[in-house]
C-alpha cells in the first residue's frame, strides 16, 4: 500500500473504532456500569486505546512506514514494512498455533443451538447475596430464577461460561468441562464461542488485520446483546426487552437469533484460521 492509501484506512479504521466505543468511555469517565457491554472491556482483556491501533496484518506491505518497525513482528524489506511471523516472538508463535487449533475443531463441528441461554442463569443460581450484577433486579426473582434452571436442561459447551456457574449448578450439566478439554468441546452454535473471535482476532494481532478485529468486535457486542437479554436480569431501565427463555416461544427465538449469529460468525473464523497458519 503506498502511504496515502495506508494512513486514510488507519484514520478510517480510528474513527469507526471511536464510534463503538464512546459510549463505553463516557461511562468509564462518569464512572457508570453497564451489564451489558461492560463486559467487553472487562472479561476482554483490549481496551479502546489498544483496540484503535491499527495494524494491515499480514500480506500487506506499507510504503514509508518506518513506524511500524517499534512493534515485535514487523520487517523492513525492499519494497516496504509488513508484518513477517518468523520475526514475532515465540510465545505469540505458540498462542497463534493453539488459536489455529481450536478454531479448526470448531469450525468442523456443526451448530448446536439447543442451550437456550441457560448459562447466565446458572451464574445466580442459589445464589441470592452477593451475586452478579447485582446493581441489576432479577426478572423473576431468585425462587423463578432457580425453577428455570431447575427444569430447563442445561446443555453448556463452553468453558469459559461454565466455570462461572455456582456450585449447585455446576453438576447440572452432562459434561463436566475443563479448560483441556476446550478444544474437544466447543462448537459454532455457543453464543461465547462467537464472542470469543473477537478475542482470538486480538490475541493474533498484528497478523490479523485491524479491520477483521473489528469485524469480530462489531459481532461480540451483538452477540453480547442477546446474550444479555435472554439473562435472568431485568434490562428494561438500560432499554432492553427480554427473550423469555422460560417459555417455549422465547426458546425458538433465542434459537433463530443464535443461529444468525453462527452464520455471521463462521466467514470471519475462517479467516482467522488463515491468519493463525504460522
Amino acid at each position: 500500500m503506498q502511504e496515502q492509501e495506508w494512513r486514510a484506512r488507519r484514520a478510517a479504521y480510528e474513527s469507526a473504532v471511536d464510534a463503538l466505543t464512546a459510549g463505553h468511555r463516557e461511562r468509564s469517565r462518569r464512572q457508570q456500569k453497564h451489564p451489558v457491554f461492560d463486559f467487553l472491556f472487562t472479561y476482554y482483556s483490549l481496551r479502546p486505546g489498544k483496540l484503535r491501533r491499527w495494524h494491515p496484518g499480514a500480506g500487506a506491505v506499507l510504503e514509508n512506514a518506518d513506524e511500524f518497525l517499534a512493534t515485535a513482528g514487523y520487517v523492513r524489506r525492499p519494497e516496504g514494512v509488513s508484518v513477517d511471523p518468523a520475526a514475532l516472538p515465540e510465545r505469540q508463535l505458540t498462542a497463534a498455533r493453539n488459536v489455529h487449533r481450536l478454531l479448526k475443531a470448531t469450525a468442523g463441528r456443526p451448530p448446536r443451538l439447543g442451550c437456550s441461554g441457560l448459562h447466565e442463569w446458572a451464574m445466580v443460581y442459589r445464589q441470592p447475596a452477593d451475586r452478579r450484577h447485582s446493581y441489576v433486579p432479577l426478572r423473576l426473582g431468585s425462587e423463578g430464577t432457580d425453577t428455570v434452571v431447575e427444569t430447563l436442561p442445561m446443555k453448556c459447551s463452553h468453558f469459559d461460561a461454565f466455570r462461572f456457574f455456582t456450585d449447585e449448578a455446576r453438576p447440572l450439566n452432562p459434561i463436566q468441562l475443563t479448560r483441556e478439554s476446550t478444544v474437544d468441546n466447543e462448537q459454532p452454535g455457543c453464543l461465547h464461542a462467537t464472542m470469543d473471535l473477537y478475542k482470538w482476532a486480538y490475541t493474533l494481532s498484528p497478523l490479523t488485520p485491524s479491520e477483521l478485529v473489528l469485524d469480530c468486535f462489531g459481532l461480540a457486542m451483538d452477540a453480547r446483546e442477546l446474550d444479555m437479554r435472554a439473562s435472568p436480569y431485568d434490562l428494561s431501565a438500560y432499554g432492553y426487552q427480554p427473550v423469555h427463555i422460560e417459555t417455549p416461544a422465547g426458546r425458538r427465538e433465542y434459537a433463530l437469533a443464535q443461529g444468525a449469529l453462527a452464520e455471521r460468525a463462521a466467514p470471519l473464523r475462517d479467516r482467522l484460521i488463515t491468519f493463525s497458519e504460522v
